[in-house]
């Protein structure tokens, strides 16, 4: 019989085996080293959500992509307030990319279970934009409890959204773990 400590223990070496870090690590590098942020947030019980994660994000990892970004997996049921913020109520798995630029923190977001083509497009037209924004300071402050307006960034592929991020203070940030 697995007990509750050994069924934890397995899935947080399948999230490290996935390359994940914890969300206040993955926010930490990307404010330190200016990579973007990429964020899956997922559910035990979502069978799209774990394809991906023991599918989709390992061959993203093995080809290098994950080293690009700074990665983290949010788990819907252990990290509620987080996740909900992240989604805002939306469905699940959702990858969020947050990038700085000139104008602020963008947010790229793809939703749904998505293959291994989709998900490196995505990674890539974030890193390419990326690159072309690196301008601006690294900012490390707590994300304030308005909600950014969505609009569509015109891309291809799946449901993919581009929005500003909040600002506190004239600066832009990214959500902080709420830990």
């Amino acid at each position: 019989m697995v007990t509750s400590f050994s069924l934890a223990l397995l899935c947080q070496a399948s999230i490290l085996a996935a390359g994940a870090d914890t969300y206040a690590n993955a926010y930490r590098t990307s404010t330190e080293t200016g990579r973007p942020m990429v964020v899956m947030v997922s559910a035990e019980w979502c069978p799209a959500c774990q394809t991906m994660k023991e599918t989709v994000i390992p061959k993203v990892k093995q080809r290098g992509l994950l080293g690009k970004v700074a990665f983290a997996i949010v788990n819907l049921d252990r990290q509620r307030k987080l996740g909900r913020e992240l989604t805002r109520g939306g469905p699940i798995p959702q990858l969020l990319m947050f990038r700085r630029t000139a104008e602020g923190w963008k947010l790229s977001r793809l939703t749904g279970g998505q293959s291994l083509p989709k998900v490196e497009a995505f990674i890539d037209r974030g890193l390419k934009r990326n690159a072309t924004d690196r301008q601006t300071e690294t900012v490390g402050k707590e994300l304030p409890r308005e909600e950014p307006a969505d609009t569509q960034d015109g891309q291809g592929g799946g449901k993919t959204q581009l929005a500003s991020h909040p600002q506190r203070d004239g600066l832009p940030i990214p959500p902080k773990n709420p830990e």
